[in-house]
């Protein structure tokens, strides 16, 4: 299970990690232990739909909280699994034409996700995450709040910066800020990784132009050149915000949805 679900037959949820039966019918999840209690016959129901090749965040995030995407979820929980004593984690490029074959895969598939085990190079486990979060029609910090988080950043007094940020984090839509709160926590566990060599300067500037974006679908020459070292700023000052405050968004399902 990758996605906390509820057994079909008892109604419990059946944690991240644990061994589940489906129907390969009706879909039906339920406990190995719970296989007996079973209905004996199930109506069957129409496969998941692909998701779209580009969307806003909300297009692919579950119906119930947290509302991160399954697809950022596995990324998130492959890297975390295997990836944290590797060099340059995020910075080191995968092979391109597997970043894009994996890609297609996991879009295509929707809710039922392939193995990502099966990829050896974790850098294109990374690779496909980022481009993922860079295909949005709208990144994560939204059009209409980006020039709200580029003014907070620019706030002198850590206390007033840290108290604007929350009160405008708080303002994003459901699904972007559980994700944003969902990715915060995983890049926190990378930066203090000694093995890794991410600080948080090197993600701020490599996950600045992705999840801060710009204030418009087509920026301008003079725009681009403005906004980077603000978008890196951005992502500097959320990363300093407490995880207490990113876990308030995602809840106790944090330690179902990613191994610690």
């Amino acid at each position: 299970v990758i996605r906390p679900e509820p057994c079909g037959v008892c109604g419990s949820r059946i944690r991240f990690g644990k061994t589940a039966i489906k129907c390969c019918q009706c879909h039906l999840l339920l406990h190995t232990k719970c296989q007996e209690q079973c209905p004996s016959l199930c109506a069957p129901r129409p496969r998941y739909h692909t998701w779209p090749r580009e969307g806003v965040l909300a297009d692919f995030a579950p119906r119930t909280r947290p509302l991160v995407p399954a697809l950022v979820v596995q990324c998130v929980t492959e890297v975390e699994t295997r990836g944290l004593t590797e060099t340059g984690l995020y910075r080191v490029p995968g092979a391109e034409q597997l970043v894009r074959e994996w890609k297609r895969r996991l879009l295509q598939a929707g809710g039922v996700l392939p193995a990502l085990s099966s990829v050896t190079d974790i850098h294109v486990v990374c690779g496909v995450l980022k481009d993922f979060l860079r295909g949005l029609k709208e990144p994560l910090v939204t059009f209409s709040l980006h020039p709200a988080f580029l003014n907070a950043a620019d706030i002198l007094d850590d206390a007033a910066c840290d108290a604007a940020l929350r009160h405008i984090v708080s303002k994003l839509p459901p699904a972007n800020r559980d994700t944003l709160a969902f990715l915060m926590l995983h890049l926190l566990r990378v930066s203090r990784s000694p093995e890794c060599k991410m600080d948080v300067l090197n993600l701020s500037r490599v996950f600045g132009p992705t999840l801060v974006g710009h204030s418009s679908a087509n920026p301008t020459p003079l725009a681009i050149m403005e906004d980077t070292p603000r978008q890196c700023k951005v992502m500097a000052r959320l990363l300093s915000l407490p995880p207490d405050f990113w876990k308030g968004f995602v809840g106790t399902e944090q330690e179902n949805l990613v191994p610690v």
